[in-house]
């Protein structure tokens, strides 16, 4: 039983066909004896548009909330809007995936009573995932500045290619003519990055992908650094202009702006469920090594 366990449930609001979903994740909390609290907009969701059974709970708004675990209920989108509402509070997440892929929501549904159980029985592992930070130089960032997958800098609209001149602790590395530029975690290279090319990387590793957005030039190929270099970008575009990507959540900036790009002070903490592993996922979610003659 988990009657002093608290959860934070966030989720979809666009998914009404995974509705049992939600019932199953809310029956299973209070047969266990948990507290819960929910976002408020999910909350409204669940009860007044779904016209779920959703039992007492408290109601999450904004970021000031305290739980042992934080509960994402959709798909990778879902989970990194969990990450960035839970920030520095270092709560482990749980990612129930009613998504397509999911990477980082990688629970089914038929396994939230299992996973759930395990969790009780304190049978998991939490992972300590790396973020970025990004700031910038003759400007600002209105939004989050933290990414858990990417950063990256693109061409705006139709326009042209443009010239993105990056630096690596200080020293000249290129100037990339490309659509565009990601600055991925080990997490990430699963996700954009991989779309472009970029290698696939273990979610430990200390590092962090480099990797062009149709580069003009075949020279300009994928580049894994270590994760404690500090890149510096500056981008010029024929628009003066260009949008910068945070784990999906863009805003434009001026060609004045200087980004710089490090690894965040602190870490999000990602919940597995039990026996599952990376290589594990790899070939399920990607059919990693499998022969297309068997």
């Amino acid at each position: 039983m988990l009657q002093n366990t608290r959860f934070a449930l966030f989720g979809n609001t666009h998914q009404p066909h995974k509705s049992a979903s939600a019932q199953t994740l809310l029956d299973t909390i209070e047969r266990l004896g948990a507290r819960l609290a929910v976002d408020a907009t999910f909350h409204h969701y669940l009860r007044d548009v779904l016209r779920l059974d959703v039992p007492p709970c408290d109601l999450i708004r904004g970021n000031d909330f305290e739980a042992d675990f934080a509960l994402s209920l959709g798909g990778d989108g879902t989970f990194l809007e969990t990450a960035r509402r839970v920030g520095d509070k270092g709560t482990p997440i749980v990612g129930i995936n009613t998504g397509r892929l999911g990477f980082l929501a990688d629970v089914p549904p038929a396994d939230i009573d299992r996973t759930l159980a395990a969790i009780a029985a304190g049978r998991y592992r939490a992972e300590e995932r790396s973020l970025l930070h990004v700031e910038a130089d003759g400007g600002r960032i209105t939004g989050y500045p933290y990414a858990l997958n990417e950063v990256a800098v693109l061409k705006r609209d139709h326009s042209s290619m443009i010239s993105i001149r990056v630096e690596a602790d200080g020293q000249r590395l290129a100037t990339y003519q490309a659509d565009g530029l990601i600055v991925n975690t080990p997490t990430g290279s699963t996700g954009y990055a991989l779309s472009v090319g970029g290698p696939v990387m273990h979610p430990r590793s200390a590092a962090m992908g480099l990797v062009p957005v149709a580069p003009h030039s075949l020279s300009m190929r994928p580049l894994a650094l270590p994760d404690d270099v500090e890149i510096r970008l500056a981008v010029e575009s024929r628009s003066d202009c260009f949008l910068l990507s945070i784990d999906g959540r863009s805003e434009t900036c001026g060609h004045d702006v200087r980004l710089v790009v490090r690894r965040a002070p602190h870490t999000v903490r990602v919940i597995s469920r039990e026996g599952q592993t990376f290589c594990a996922t790899l070939r399920e979610k990607l059919g990693w090594g499998a022969d297309p003659r068997e």
